[in-house]
Order: C-alpha cells, then sequence, then structure tokens
C-alpha cells in the first residue's frame, strides 16, 4: 500500500472512531446510555455525513494542505453540515425510536469534539508528511522554457516544492538542467529522494529504456505523470497549452453531452433554486431595501451576458455600484473601487447580491453550478485573444462554480486565463460529485467573504 492510500485509510478510520467515540463518551457523561451498551448502528448515519462532506473538500487526499487557514474553516463547515444533516434526518425524517432522538444536545456537542478532532489529526499527520518529505524534490522533464513556466505556477498556487529541471536527453543537457537518464539513475540509487516526475509530454524525447524504470519507480512509490494529469490531479485545472480546436473530442466529456444528465441536473436546478428562494426571501427583501435606501437608485441591475450555446440572456442581480453613464467607468471592478456603494460592499462579500439570478435560473438562462455569465462586450474581446474560449460555452452557466471558489476575482485577460483552466476541468469533469463540492466550497466563501470585490 502506497504513502496516499495509508494516508487516505489512516484518516478515514480516525473520522469513523471518532464519531463512535464522541458521541458515547457524550451520551454516557449526560447519562443517556450505560458504558456496558454504547451506540453502535444508529452512529452509521452521522458517520457517513462526515465521511460524504469530508471527501467533498478533499478531505481524505494527502494532497491537500490541512495546514492551512482555508482547509480549516472548509473543514469546520463540513462537519458542521454533517451536524445539521444528523439532526433533520434523527428529529424530522425517521420516525420515534431511534435512539439519537432522545437528545439533540448529545448530537450538538458530539459535533462539537468530532470538529476539531479531525482538523487536528489531520494537521499533525500533514506536519508528520512535511518532516518526512522536506527534502524530496519534483523533476520536471522538458525544455528550459517549460521547466520555467512550470516552476512559476507553482510558486503562483503555492506549491512549495523543490523543482529540478531535467533535459529529456544528454544532447539538451547543461549545467543547471542535467540530462534524466543521469538523475533517474540517481533516483534509483537511492542518492536523489523524489517524491514525482513529471513529463511535459515528451516521451518520444526519451530513452526507449526509460520508460520501463519509470514504471518500476512508479511501482516503488514514486509516480510520473505527464504536465496535464499532474495539473489536474494536483490543481484541479486543465492547462491551457493543451487546449486545440479538437479537445473537444477527448475523453471525458460524455456528461456534459448525455441529455439525460443535462435533464436531471435542470431538474435538481429548479428545485434547488426554488429551494433557496424561500429560504433567501427575507434577506433579498432586506437587501432590496437597504440597496434602494443607501442612494435611492435602482434595486437590480441588468447586463447581457452569454450563456449556453452563446445564447443572450439578460442577468439580474442587487445593484452594488453606483448609476454611470453609459460607456463611463471601468469594465472590471477594481479592489476597493469607488462606484462601490456602502451596501454594496456588504452584498458583494457576502454574495447576496447574486440572489436574483435564481430567477435566471429557472428561466433556463443559468444553472446553479457552471461556469461565470460573462458580460457579451467582454466575451467578443475573449474569443478573439483566448483559442477556443468558447468553449465554456458548452455548459449553462452557474451562479457558482469550480473557478469561482477556486480563483479570487478575475480583473484582467490573466486572470481569465487563469479561471479558463479551472472552467475547463469542470467540463471535463462534469458530474453531480463535482457540484456538490462546490456547493460546499461556496457555503465556506460565503461565510468568510473570500472572493469578492
Amino acid at each position: 500500500m502506497n504513502r496516499s492510500r495509508r494516508f487516505t485509510l489512516a484518516t478515514l478510520v480516525g473520522d469513523v472512531a471518532g464519531v463512535f467515540l464522541a458521541f458515547n463518551a457524550v451520551a454516557m457523561l449526560r447519562g443517556i446510555i450505560d458504558p456496558a451498551s454504547p451506540l453502535l448502528w444508529p452512529l452509521l448515519a452521522p458517520a457517513t455525513f462526515v465521511v460524504i462532506t469530508l471527501a467533498l473538500i478533499d478531505g481524505y487526499s494527502s494532497r491537500t494542505d490541512y495546514l492551512s487557514l482555508d482547509y480549516a474553516t472548509q473543514h469546520l463547515v463540513a462537519i458542521s453540515l454533517s451536524g445539521v444533516a444528523t439532526l433533520l434526518l434523527t428529529h424530522v425524517v425517521l420516525t420515534e425510536g431511534f435512539p439519537l432522538q432522545s437528545s439533540r444536545i448529545v448530537t450538538a456537542l458530539s459535533f462539537l469534539l468530532i470538529a476539531p478532532a479531525g482538523l487536528v489529526s489531520r494537521r499533525l499527520l500533514a506536519l508528520r508528511r512535511t518532516a518526512l518529505r522536506r527534502h524530496h524534490a519534483v523533476v520536471f522533464v522538458g525544455d528550459a522554457t517549460s521547466a520555467a513556466i512550470f516552476a512559476e505556477e507553482c510558486a503562483r498556487v503555492g506549491f512549495d516544492r523543490t523543482i529540478l529541471p531535467a533535459a529529456p536527453s544528454p544532447a539538451d543537457a547543461t549545467p543547471d538542467r542535467p540530462a534524466f537518464p543521469e538523475l533517474l539513475g540517481r533516483i534509483e540509487a537511492g542518492e536523489l529522494q523524489v517524491e514525482a516526475i513529471i513529463l511535459r509530454e515528451t516521451a518520444r524525447d526519451l530513452d526507449p529504456a526509460l520508460p520501463q524504470r519509470l514504471v518500476r519507480l512508479h511501482f516503488a512509490g514514486v509516480p510520473t505523470f505527464t504536465l496535464e494529469l499532474f495539473h489536474e490531479i494536483a490543481w484541479r485545472k486543465i492547462p491551457l497549452y493543451r487546449i486545440n480546436p479538437t479537445w473537444l473530442f477527448q475523453g471525458g466529456f460524455s456528461l456534459a453531452r448525455d441529455p439525460i444528465f443535462d435533464r436531471l441536473k435542470r431538474v435538481s436546478d429548479i428545485a434547488l433554486a426554488l429551494v433557496v428562494l424561500l429560504l433567501a426571501a427575507p434577506f433579498l427583501a432586506l437587501a432590496a431595501i437597504a440597496v434602494l435606501l443607501d442612494d435611492g437608485g435602482p434595486v437590480f441591475f441588468r447586463q447581457t451576458r452569454v450563456g449556453r450555446h452563446r445564447r443572450l440572456f439578460t442577468l439580474h442581480k442587487l445593484r452594488t455600484m453606483r448609476v454611470a453613464a453609459p460607456g463611463q467607468g471601468s469594465r472590471y471592478t477594481a479592489k476597493g473601487d469607488s462606484r462601490i456603494t456602502r451596501v454594496g460592499a456588504f452584498l458583494r462579500a457576502s454574495r447576496l447580491d447574486e440572489l436574483p439570478q435564481l430567477w435566471n435560473v429557472l428561466k433556463g438562462d443559468m444553472s446553479m453550478i457552471g461556469p461565470r455569465a460573462e458580460w457579451d462586450v467582454l466575451v467578443a474581446d475573449y474569443e478573439k485573444q483566448i483559442p477556443c474560449y468558447h468553449f465554456r460555452h458548452l455548459v449553462r452557466p452557474g451562479i457558482t462554480g469550480w473557478a469561482q471558489v477556486n480563483y479570487p476575482y478575475g480583473a484582467s485577460l490573466d486572470d481569465t486565463l487563469r479561471k479558463l483552466e479551472y472552467d475547463l476541468y469542470y467540463i471535463r469533469h462534469y458530474s453531480f460529485r463535482l457540484d456538490a463540492a462546490i456547493v460546499l466550497k461556496t457555503i465556506h466563501v460565503m461565510l468568510f467573504a473570500k472572493g469578492g470585490r
């Protein structure tokens, strides 16, 4: 069993054991159960909720940064939702006689113990893993330009491993880029500790004997990835250098083109939009009044956006900026933009300004989840400057999406390129599981006011 699987198994077993220990300890302290008859099967429900919600935020992946504040807040949100789900199942869905119905306090206190216990255990495992791999490097096999771009991307996303660039063959080697066969020999001899080997899709430039040696290393715990696969597995995005007019016809798009899945997603969009609209109606009304009282201008902002298959539609949002004459002002919203009203700053940070888009979802213009619906004026520019930008119009745009929860607000062409990488990942890996993960991350973003301007 490799290290990644051991990590996943350890955290999974730890979470399940944590649920059983927490519930039984709290129930015993409150005198609800006898120590000789601990709770067992009734705890399968809360344990299942914990495992599912943590899996959706990559809480069982060895590649997740468990030491970051961002993961800590996502973890607390996931466990909180597990607690809410357990309370709803126990006291709303199930009939009388279920053992956990004897006390809501037991459930609440148990989850208050489960949340920090799971987070602390992951941080300890992550610290141990970091200490063990402190001197492990990542070997990048490719040309010098590609190696430099990869190093810059690692720095941008916070991937803090030492990058060792290697030339595919001795003929291309330089003092700062040794030949890959030489490095491979050092890795096999145990002289060089390596976490992974990344190939810049140049296998044809490698010696024919090298692939078999890479296979042996892979099974020994040193995996080899193509650069595209590494982007998808480690960073959950598609590198734009791989995009070309035929990219769409590669594998991974079956669900995006499946009419049955599309109908199921549409039904779930309508149901979720109605539920959210019902729950958020009081907040929407208060926000609308606040916008009106703030500067006396119109409550709603309307703009033409580009939807699925490039169909134009009118998007509705709560107005967060002062009314300007046509053609005035920047196309992008800058940090601390003076055009944003006092109420608008709060609405943007909390994402409450997005609520009127639920009407667009009900009309079929948008989905709850998908790439951001962009202004038609900007889309016209992007399609001239970014090859294959139109691929993002294969699915309905969404109120939230994979790019929105993984990348901050975009205010430049470079930001648009970076967000497109996440949008294309979403389209390739289109699924209800990914949608559920986005919902969970969106709740985290809204609670902690991340990414908005």
